[in-house]
């Protein structure tokens, strides 16, 4: 009998433990630690955070689910990781020992890197639930006392899709509140041009920003370094080519949401043949730990090297389809090993995005991710919030009912009819 433990129940972890239940047999156990039993559709808090979606509706309570499923939940949360003796250590003092263990905990949000940056202190955050109900309650409060806005990300952020969605999510919540006349609004990003979005563009991504940005009165300020956050303003400064300060800016903010940077949660920073420097998970091309071999990374927490110098730090996403991709594989490959076999499978790093702006969208696909691409692909219109709806419906039913079909690759296949786009490819 194996025990394969999976650390984290977010969009990749819950998935994980789903797919692992259905590739390995009755005899074998899966167990899922996370803090808490319960499940968040991340891509909803942009709509969260403006009043669109209550909490309970973005939710799922993983108990009955995963007891369906057969697989054991403990909410307590890990405390650390003690790879060389196979086991996590909980919030409790109790330990769980594995035989295989997939390491897929999403990141810790470094709000700290920055003074007076956060939920805590002066912005915003659609990052977490809780930071998006936090989010809402101040947008209340701008629509009663209207001011300028700043939406972005801050440098070394690595997921800027939230920052443009939530920029015209809120555009579109303060046209229907018929105040948008009275709020300036300026996006503030750590990425060398509008629609860099960590990957150096996708398609037209750079034109297609842009020119929404122009046609809904949005300014921009790149290659920003923010210096720090205070009550009222951000004080930024814009980096040339070479280094050197090109301009300082002060922008005015009664309400602001801001990307953090990512870096690797606390029950795994600093293990040494484990994490890289910033706390990612070090895998190989198997989505396998070099040094502890029965540990696997996916999502968010595994290291990714950026994709070149630019002035200011801007990090690699990972988005859904690369999630999902990476999910199978992993799950392929611990049940190769469970039978005595080697791992073949890699996960195909491919980006399918659906950016949501409230009343429309921008849609992008990337073969492979970082360039040279085989996909280059984008494209804009109404159709893209429809389709973000509908992601969201179906990925929180199948959560819901336990299953781990695959979302993007239909998505790429059908809907957007891109057919050179597969899940998992083999050695």
């Amino acid at each position: 009998m194996t025990h394969v433990v999976v650390l984290g129940a977010g969009l990749g972890g819950t998935i994980m433990a789903y797919e692992l239940r259905d590739v390995l047999s009755r005899d074998d156990r899966v167990t899922v630690i996370n803090r808490g039993d319960t499940y968040s559709f991340v891509p909803s808090n942009p709509w969260v955070a403006v009043g669109w979606r209550e909490r309970e509706e973005v939710e799922v309570d993983l108990k009955p689910v995963f007891a369906k499923r057969d697989i054991t939940l403990r909410p307590e949360g890990a405390a650390r990781v003690h790879p060389a003796e196979n086991r996590v250590e909980l919030t409790n003092g109790e330990s769980v020992a594995y035989d295989y263990l997939v390491i897929a905990t999403g990141p810790d949000l470094a709000f700290d890197e920055i003074e007076g940056f956060g939920p805590a202190a002066n912005t915003q955050s659609v990052c977490h639930i809780d930071h998006a109900l936090t989010a809402k309650d101040q947008f209340e409060k701008l629509l009663k006392n209207p001011g300028p806005v700043v939406i972005g990300a801050v440098q070394g952020a690595s997921c800027f899709g939230p920052a443009y969605e939530f920029a015209f999510i809120l555009e579109k919540a303060l046209r229907d509140a018929k105040i948008r006349d009275k709020v300036p609004m300026t996006f503030v990003t750590s990425e060398p041009y509008i629609g860099h979005l960590g990957l150096d563009g996708v398609g037209d991504t750079k034109g297609l920003l842009e020119s929404e940005m122009r046609a809904h009165h949005i300014k921009w300020i790149t290659n920003a370094k923010v210096e720090k956050f205070e009550p009222g303003r951000i004080l930024v400064d814009e980096i040339a080519e070479d280094g050197s300060v090109k301009k300082k800016h002060d922008v005015p903010m009664t309400y602001t949401m801001m990307l953090p940077a990512f870096r690797g949660v606390a029950a795994v920073r600093g293990i040494e043949g484990l994490t890289n420097p910033r706390g990612f998970i070090i895998v190989d091309k198997h989505q396998r730990n070099p040094t502890y071999q029965n540990v696997f990374g996916i999502g968010v927490c595994i290291a990714i090297p950026p994709m070149g110098p630019t002035p200011v730090p801007v990090g690699v996403p990972k988005t859904g389809f690369m999630i999902e991709s990476m999910v199978t594989a992993t799950a392929h490959n611990i049940a190769n090993l469970v039978a005595g076999r080697v791992p073949d499978a890699q996960g195909t790093w491919n980006a399918v995005c659906l950016a949501d702006f409230g009343d429309g969208g921008v849609a992008f696909v990337a073969q492979p991710q970082i360039p040279p691409r085989n996909v280059n692909w984008s494209s804009s219109g109404k159709w893209v919030h429809l389709a973000k709806i509908g992601f969201e419906k179906y990925f929180l039913r199948k959560v819901r009912q336990g299953k781990s079909e695959p979302f993007y690759e239909k998505l790429a296949l059908q809907v957007l009819g891109i057919d050179k786009l597969k899940e998992v490819k083999f050695d």
